[in-house]
């Protein structure tokens, strides 16, 4: 090989290899070998990974991720004896992780250390060719170069630059919300985006506790001034605060995509309520002030929503999603703080049944009372008050009534099985029928009234600049747009109708002042109107 060739072929190498250093990515592929089940009590297998142990049962989670869960004793010795093992180890992690946990990095910079220095052998090697290498060498000296350039560049494209100031659009949050109206009711301003509920799921409630305060779930009026609060403007914080035994142990830290408020994955009393047995099957329970709220993401609401949607938005303004990213694609490593940045530099959480199952840290700028709660929060209105905790009783149900307005929560109790039968009326007053193996009692107790009404329908716009008015609202048939004093009909650049998944239904660059709805189905629309610019937002019931 001559000279030049060998110059050339040295140089190619080099660039490749530097090349392929700054492409380098920590990739781990493994081989997932399924454990083979034996269900003793059922003659029957089941080829799968182990998935928790909660309350008795193994949870197993099969090849096609579907999970299906026995009592323990319904397993061989072996498969038992394999199970305990699983969980220690568990319970090991999730010690090590807890006692591990520290204040997380400042976002990091979008260009590391092996950029710097790719950029240095690059510039190393452009002045040997310009300066001094022969001339007839710099013809395929430049492509070489060239080439390496953009690779090493292109390599590092994705590192994303990490906005410490998100303004989120309210569209962006109503449409992880809008699969649970007419439940509950958004609106927002200029600052925050506003949940209103009853804080009530749609799923039973309570079934599955093993350490039970004795509270009963009762509606709140989580309506108008007291709704939930969910900041637009959301701020990295410099100094994230951790969400632990101490930190926010009062009230919510997020909101789920239901309503229903999902506190610290600690109690009061600094329990982990997961791992202490306190939480339902769907990971909630209620509070003393008899207000149901979840302590971990409840993953149970994406049989209702879409995968790629949050599951819920923390009090500090930045989403919370499942075991997927916002593309569907599966759940990229998580940091301290229990999430990571995305692609778009905006930060969000995710929920997992491993500690600290929601937040790690705080990430968003927020501020604390001095009794440990972020504010501003809706409130809970008690009832009875604090009850006291019924040692060795497990809850098996929580119906409601006929009338929805009340319900019937049974528990057993050293193998006696006891209920609570309660319900309220539109006055204020609540009645509870106590019935145990030791004798029947009754309560009746004066509070806020449970029968507060959600609202369904808004004439507010999301950003007042020009105003524009919707009616008839709600509607059967059709509705007329009127504009405001100042704004012609030649301002108007676009109308569009969304429904409450986020589908357009309609969209004209025109001005129609009547839009014919006969057609359209029954529920909640918005719509959004462009004027000069500026995006304006409305809902509209079709009743």
């Amino acid at each position: 090989m001559n000279t030049p060739l060998k110059i050339k072929a040295i140089l190619f190498v080099t660039i490749c290899l530097w090349a392929n250093l700054a492409f380098a990515h920590t990739i781990n592929y493994s081989n997932v070998v399924l454990h083979h089940w034996s269900i003793a009590k059922e003659n029957k297998t089941i080829d799968g990974s182990f998935y928790m142990y909660k309350n008795g049962n193994v949870y197993i989670e099969d090849a096609s991720n579907k999970i299906f869960n026995y009592p323990l004793a319904d397993f061989s010795k072996d498969d038992q004896a394999f199970a305990m093992k699983k969980q220690a180890w568990v319970i090991d992690m999730n010690k090590k992780l807890q006692e591990s946990i520290t204040l997380p990095d400042k976002a990091q910079s979008p260009f590391d250390i092996k950029f710097w220095i790719v950029v240095l052998i690059l510039a190393g090697v452009a002045v040997y060719s310009f300066f001094f290498a022969e001339k007839k060498k710099r013809k395929y000296l430049i492509p070489i170069m060239s080439v390496g350039t953009v690779m090493t560049l292109f390599s590092f494209t994705d590192r994303k630059l990490h906005f410490t100031h998100t303004k989120t659009n309210p569209l962006t949050i109503d449409s992880a919300y809008a699969p649970f109206k007419p439940a509950i009711y958004t609106t927002w301003d200029t600052n925050y985006f506003y949940v209103d509920s009853k804080g009530i799921p749609s799923h039973v409630m309570m079934a599955g506790i093993i350490s039970w305060q004795r509270q009963v779930p009762i509606p709140q009026c989580y309506i108008d001034s007291n709704a939930w609060s969910i900041p637009l403007h959301a701020v990295v914080s410099s100094s994230p605060i951790k969400v632990d035994s101490i930190n926010f142990t009062r009230g919510a830290i997020a909101v789920a995509v239901n309503g229903v408020p999902i506190f610290n994955e600690h109690t009061n009393t600094g329990a982990d309520a997961y791992a202490t047995g306190q939480l339902d099957s769907f990971g909630g329970h209620c509070g003393r002030a008899d207000d149901y709220h979840y302590h971990i993401a409840p993953m149970v609401l994406y049989k209702k929503t879409k995968a790629t949607l949050p599951v819920a938005y923390a009090l500090d303004g930045f989403a919370v999603y499942g075991n997927v990213e916002p593309d569907g694609s599966p759940m990229q490593p998580l940091d301290s703080n229990h999430g990571h940045f995305w692609t778009n530099g905006i930060y969000h959480y995710h929920g997992t049944t491993t500690y600290p199952y929601m937040i790690g840290y705080m990430v968003g700028k927020v501020t604390q009372d001095t009794t440990h709660q972020i504010v501003p929060q809706a409130q809970a209105s008690p009832i009875r008050g604090p009850q006291n905790p019924l040692a060795g009783a497990v809850i098996t149900n929580c119906v409601p009534n006929d009338t929805n307005n009340g319900y019937t929560l049974t528990y057993t109790d050293l193998s006696k099985t006891d209920s609570i039968v309660y319900y309220w009326n539109t006055a204020g007053f609540y009645t509870f029928h106590y019935y145990t193996a030791t004798g029947d009692s009754n309560q009746t107790f004066h509070g806020h009234n449970a029968d507060c009404t959600v609202p369904t329908s808004v004439s507010e716009v999301s950003e007042p600049v020009r105003n524009f008015m919707v009616y008839p609202n709600p509607t059967n048939n059709e509705f007329t747009i009127q504009l405001g004093t100042g704004v012609s009909n030649n301002d108007v650049k676009e109308i569009s109708i969304y429904n409450i998944n986020g589908d357009l239904i309609y969209n004209s660059a025109h001005y129609n002042q009547t839009i014919n709805m006969a057609n359209m189905a029954k529920g909640m629309y918005l719509i959004r109107i462009n004027i000069s610019g500026d995006l304006l937002t409305q809902k509209l019931i079709v009743q």
